[in-house]
């Protein structure tokens, strides 16, 4: 993996991009710390053969938390108001994934702080490493840079418009990531995660292992394309 880097960078076909407009004016607080993350589950070593690129869509996320100091960067507005960031890039196997996998890198505050208008959250920064990074690089630079590589490529729809759409679906929310992007991307290479509410959660974005869209599996693919679905703008 240490040409990872160059690998995305060359088969990436950058767009003009308008991911950053999913940032309201974000302004990237000052990080002195970050937190120690502990492995919650086993580690577990498989080949790669996938990867995931989760987005989450941040107001709804911040419906109920506008008051946590936990979660104050992303959902206080201090720093922003934030539509899709990014979960994690995780990788896949053939039938599970890796996790937690051995290393001695840790996330500095510099890191933290390049990333917070991407995945606003030093706590997110620094599990999205240990956890799924760790598996796939052995530096955090590295792991931190593919993801923004990717981000960086993305056009994003204006969900905010697409969310006043009578009879809205699932499908409709996929089906506008796939028209922003050109024809790289298939309304199959997008899975569409709701809560039990029907309310958007996240857009996870499938790849192949040299990081080429792909078709998603059922467990990513998520809610059909009829099922009625509703987007949070909490704007």
């Amino acid at each position: 993996m240490t040409n990872l880097l160059a690998l995305v960078a060359v088969l990436i076909v950058a767009a003009p991009s308008a991911a950053h407009a999913q940032a309201y004016q974000c302004r990237a607080p000052q990080v002195s710390s970050v937190p120690r993350v502990s492995p919650d589950q086993r580690p577990r070593v498989v080949p790669i053969t996938g990867y995931t690129l989760a987005l989450s869509w941040s107001p709804a996320f911040c419906r109920t938390r506008e008051g946590s100091r936990a979660h104050a960067a992303q959902c206080s507005g201090d720093n922003g108001r934030f539509g899709l960031i990014v979960h994690g890039l995780w990788p896949q196997g053939a039938r599970t994934y890796p996790q937690w996998c051995q290393s001695r890198a840790p996330v500095t505050p510099q890191i933290a702080r390049e990333n917070m208008c991407m995945m606003p959250s030093t706590r997110l920064i620094a599990r999205q490493w240990a956890k799924h990074g760790s598996c796939m690089t052995r530096r955090p630079e590295t792991y931190f840079g593919v993801t923004r590589i990717l981000w960086d490529s993305l056009r994003i729809p204006d969900y905010d418009r697409i969310s006043r759409e009578d009879d809205l679906t699932a499908g409709r929310i996929r089906q506008a990531f796939a028209d922003a992007n050109g024809r790289m991307w298939q309304p199959s290479h997008v899975g569409v995660k709701l809560n039990r509410d029907g309310w958007l959660e996240e857009i996870r974005l499938c790849y192949g292992p040299r990081f080429r869209p792909t078709r998603c599996d059922d467990r990513r693919y998520g809610a059909r394309d009829r099922v009625t679905a509703k987007i949070w703008r909490g704007l």
